[in-house]
């Protein structure tokens, strides 16, 4: 089981090399990471963007383009719209975004003809993080696309989390379902959607994992605090995984593993045919080739 995030560049060099596009890679923080991924054996790497502009970043950070196989498209959304046709045609095992503003990245995913959608499929984002002060990596979601997810979008958004953890070799990872409180508050439907996802895993609707809830957070990642709240649960204080209730709650804890933690982390969105890397603008790049990886360690 990979238990740091840079173990994903141990596994992924014992694999057969999955191909990254690229959509509008005109900037130096995504040609920099994918250099990276290329130069770390992990990914073969399409840049879909305007050559010229890819070019002198290149020549700029001394960076061969010759590692890259090169599409010229000099407009954003006819770049996101092509990187997406590429995936369709199988030249591709996984989507990033570049330059490109995520409205635009996110509707050419969408696009209801030329997309990377399934009919009834839900699009969320999932991040692994690794924190200095917990004793093994943390899947979350979500925590950037689904501002108040409903109980259907949750079950998915689970489901999402176990598929991640087994991709990291956990084959019965442990998920809290989040709230403000352990107890089941019918008031509160974080507790109420909480206690009715883990009943379906009771009983087998929902497959592959230990689920537990409503967790508050203390409860989920801090053995003492479900002892001292007498919580009988082996999820309790060992979560993997974290089903966050609303977008603000995951988005704070989010942001809060790498400003105050100083932790490290990489995300990427599923619920595609491919996964698909969504870098904020502040993201270092190292959080950009951790999401890389994670993508690549998560491609069929």
């Amino acid at each position: 089981m990979i238990q740091k995030l840079d173990a994903l560049f141990t596994v992924l060099k014992a694999q057969k090399s999955k191909r990254l596009v690229a959509a509008y890679a005109n900037d130096t923080h995504t040609i920099g990471a994918i250099s990276r991924a290329v130069d770390l054996g992990i990914i073969e790497a399409t840049l879909v963007g305007d050559k010229e502009i890819i070019a002198g970043v290149c020549a700029q950070e001394n960076i061969d383009i010759n590692k890259f196989e090169i599409v010229h498209e000099p407009q954003a959304m006819p770049a996101a719209r092509r990187a997406v046709m590429l995936i369709n045609e199988g030249r591709g095992d996984m989507l990033m975004k570049g330059l490109v503003s995520t409205d635009k990245y996110m509707r050419a995913i969408l696009d209801k003809e030329d997309g990377l959608m399934m009919p009834g499929a839900i699009l969320s984002h999932v991040t692994v993080m690794e924190n200095p002060v917990y004793h093994k990596l943390l899947v979350v979601g979500d925590v950037a696309i689904i501002p108040l997810p409903e109980l259907k979008e949750k079950i998915a958004i689970t489901k999402y989390l176990i598929d991640v953890a087994h991709a990291l070799g956990n084959a019965l990872p442990k998920v809290a379902v989040l709230a403000a409180t352990e107890q089941v508050m019918p008031k509160m439907p974080a507790c109420v959607d909480a206690a009715i996802i883990s009943k379906m895993a009771d009983r087998g609707q929902i497959k592959g994992a230990l689920v537990e809830g409503p967790l508050a957070l203390d409860v989920a990642i801090d053995k003492e605090s479900a002892e001292i709240k007498k919580i009988n649960s082996p999820v309790a204080g060992d979560a993997d995984c974290l089903v966050f209730p609303n977008i603000e709650s995951g988005n704070v804890f989010y942001k809060s593993n790498t400003k105050l933690a100083k932790g490290e982390q990489g995300a990427f969105v599923v619920g595609a045919k491919v996964p698909a890397v969504l870098s904020s603008r502040g993201d270092s790049i190292k959080t950009k080739l951790y999401s890389i990886a994670l993508a690549a360690v998560s491609a069929k």
